[in-house]
């Protein structure tokens, strides 16, 4: 009897054990996978920051009526911030569903095999190296596209800028006030300022069908522009011109991440960055020539040969760089290859329509200004600049006209001053990289951990302010008929510089 139960003791004291055991090997397991998941998405070459990963959809529907007033953190494909494509099992995996996030760590996760729980999605196949991938594109060719896309955002922004010099000859044809003239200006900027809604239409159709529509139809309401009999038409003509070159300012800077990693970004993009400067800065003079010389009519034919001259060079030589697209296509191809339809790009499982995509895309930038103060001291800071800069076409005129006795082509010279800083401000990038690695090497030796932080950009804002406040008070007290003109216009470029 007392043996019977020893031996029953012993039995449960062993199965209890074995149990545990097994329990342990289970979590054992379950946090060696969970290890592996965190090294896998921490050898995710990307954004040194967190992706922001969709919600669930529990909690979407507990949090639906939040999330119509509050800003919901949703990723979109190409990180621009609307909605993920899709919702799949990304809340068991970790990964953000579709692909979404930054494209460098979606073009990244093959060298993570973990990370990806679907062996039918496709991705690139040896990371950048892919032949389908942007990046394994010849440099070269790379940099043809950046002079291609960066010449497109000097077109359209030299349009809004090359207008400037037929105010007197337009005001004389159509008998309308300067006021009512300068709203040709201002309505190109109003439509440039709507340009959002191009980005999420990218997202479906890529960049490159993006380009093509957007130049064929500034090319389209140019012509209106040219022939104009009124300033009626003119106004509306160059408010859809603004309209649709907007896409060059709004989509290019994402042909610029599709062919560039993180590391080797910055010179293609500060020279893209560059071209929406040098189009203001360099517009009166080219508008003040053909006023002098032929008509300001010429203006508008100028702007039609430059942008069909792009259309032909975008249709030619610039391929689609979109990576979820050109995933889709790769998807295609497999699918025809092997005859098996289960394989599938992330962009395919896009559960989105276009309307509410594009809607999203609107309504995200009031969002951020209401809910994000540092967003919104930038937003305003650079608004202010921008709008300080358009002011110059304005003052340049009245100011080198009536004191120094300029005529029209030598009053779009005086232009080049801002021209020539922003070139050098271009120029000295370099040296503003070299200073965030080196804050990035500090924080590593401080912190163990290399990465980026936001605040590794505000140097450049820090040395830039005083530049514009100090330039502004220099071209203004200088702008008297006593003081020789190069004074005032070395403190424009001292505000350019800024």
């Amino acid at each position: 009897m007392a043996t019977a139960t020893t031996t029953t003791t012993t039995t449960t004291t062993t199965t209890t054990t074995t149990d545990e055991k097994t329990a342990g090997h289970e979590r054992t397991d379950d946090e060696d996978r969970s290890s592996s998941r965190d090294s896998s998405s921490s050898s995710i070459k990307g954004p040194t920051l967190e992706p922001i990963r969709p919600a669930s959809r529990i909690s979407r529907k507990s949090h639906a009526s939040q999330n119509r007033l509050s800003l919901h953190r949703e990723r979109s494909n190409n990180g621009y911030g609307v909605d993920d494509l899709v919702d799949r099992s990304s809340e068991e995996d970790g990964v953000a569903g579709g692909g979404g996030g930054d494209i460098e760590a979606v073009s990244s996760q093959v060298d993570a095999p973990d990370a990806l729980t679907d062996p039918y999605e496709v991705t690139w196949d040896g990371g950048d190296n892919d032949p389908m991938c942007p990046r394994s594109m010849p440099q070269w060719r790379k940099w043809l596209v950046i002079f291609i896309t960066s010449v497109g955002s000097f077109c359209v922004t030299n349009g809004s800028a090359v207008y400037t010099a037929s105010y007197a000859d337009m005001m004389s044809e159509f008998n309308s006030s300067r006021i009512v003239v300068t709203l040709g200006l201002s309505f190109y900027v109003l439509g440039i300022a709507l340009g959002p809604f191009w980005s999420p239409l990218a997202e479906f159709y890529g960049r490159r069908p993006i380009y093509l529509a957007s130049f064929l139809f500034f090319m389209i309401f140019l012509i209106p522009s040219a022939l104009a009999k009124n300033i009626q038409t003119m106004i509306v003509s160059r408010f859809f011109q603004g309209l649709a070159g907007s896409a060059f300012l709004s989509v290019s800077g994402g042909t610029v991440s599709d062919m560039f990693t993180h590391d080797k970004m910055l010179m293609p993009m500060a020279i893209f960055s560059l071209s929406p400067f040098v189009g203001p800065s360099t517009g009166p003079l080219i508008g003040g020539v053909m006023v002098m010389f032929v008509q300001w009519r010429w203006m508008h034919y100028y702007l039609l040969i430059l942008s069909g001259a792009l259309f032909l060079s975008i249709a030619l030589l610039v391929p689609e760089t979109y990576h979820p697209v050109l995933l889709k296509r790769k998807a295609a191809r497999i699918r025809k290859e092997t005859g098996d339809e289960r394989y599938y790009a992330p962009i395919e499982r896009s559960t989105k329509s276009i309307p509410k995509t594009v809607g999203l895309s609107l309504l995200r930038p009031f969002q951020i200004l209401m809910f994000e103060p540092m967003a919104l001291i930038l937003n305003i800071y650079t608004a202010m600049l921008l709008g300080l800069l358009y002011l110059f076409f304005g003052a340049f005129p009245l100011i080198f006209t009536t004191n120094h006795d300029f005529n029209l082509w030598q009053v779009g010279l005086t232009f080049t001053g801002l021209l020539v800083a922003m070139i050098i401000a271009c120029c000295v990038t370099p040296l503003w990289n070299n200073f965030r690695h080196t804050l990035k090497e500090r924080r590593r030796r401080r912190t163990g951990v290399l990465k980026d932080e936001p605040e590794d950009q505000l140097p450049q804002v820090i040395v830039g302010a005083p530049l514009i406040t100090g330039g502004l008070f220099w071209f203004g007290f200088t702008s008297t008929p006593e003081i020789h003109w190069i004074v005032p216009l070395i403190g424009s470029g001292v505000f350019g510089l800024g």
